[in-house]
């Protein structure tokens, strides 16, 4: 068993997946995490799986402790949660809002509590969250969208300066729009003229928990694209 321990939250997804596979070629023993046990069937042998709703504390908590016992104390959490629906701020609703910043805020702060005391055990570690474009360059036509990933940007920045005493490290990738088989089923070509294949993404976050980011903390790192 490697004593290097990642977990990889929303590993359903591609970028998830992507990442999921990465970490675990680099080496770590990976948990790969998602809402449903189908949506982690094209993870390769090796990697594995637990299926739980990271957006409610609670199971949060559990779910890290379960791994921990299991695993060992986590190195590296991985957290590729995101929700998007569009709507200009005079329209969104409260279930909007409340929606994106449970899934988009609210899962990375329940899933960075439970980290972090394991964290604290083992002398370190490194949390990357997903970000997005939108969250520092405001765009018309996602407000709630915008608002929740604003929040989790300030939310790494200041998990930055309360952690990193303890050695844990806390950053944020920023992408613009992933090249995946969905947003290419949904999207005009020249929506995706600068989109970002996830496995792209996945290495700046095996970059950002890895050895030589050892002094990069609290950085919100863009990936828009050419």
């Amino acid at each position: 068993m490697s004593e290097r321990v990642a977990v990889v939250v929303g590993a359903g997804g591609d970028l998830g997946l992507d990442t999921a596979v990465v970490l675990a070629d680099a080496g770590f023993t990976v948990t790969a995490v998602d809402r449903t046990r189908k949506a982690l069937d094209e993870l390769p042998d090796g990697i594995r799986r637990e299926v739980c709703d990271a957006t409610d504390p609670a199971v949060a908590k559990h779910l890290i402790d379960r791994i921990a016992a299991g695993s060992g104390p986590p190195e590296v959490l991985v957290n590729t949660l995101g929700a998007y629906r569009p709507g200009e701020a005079l329209a969104t609703t409260p279930e909007d809002l409340r929606l994106m910043l449970d899934v988009n805020l609210g899962a990375a702060l329940w899933l960075s509590q439970a980290v972090v005391p394991h964290m604290r055990r083992r002398g370190g570690g490194a949390i990357v969250h997903v970000s997005a474009r939108p969250a520092t360059e405001p765009t018309a036509g996602m407000a709630a969208y915008s608002l929740g990933k604003a929040a989790l940007n300030h939310l790494v920045r200041v998990l930055d300066l309360e952690l990193r005493p303890d050695g844990i490290r806390v950053n944020a990738v920023a992408p613009q729009l992933l090249d995946t088989a969905r947003n290419r089923a949904v999207l005009p070509p020249e929506a995706l003229a600068h989109a970002v294949r996830p496995e792209a993404i996945a290495h700046v976050i095996a970059f950002l928990v890895g050895d030589l980011a050892a002094h990069i903390s609290g950085a919100i790192v863009p990936a828009y694209g050419a």
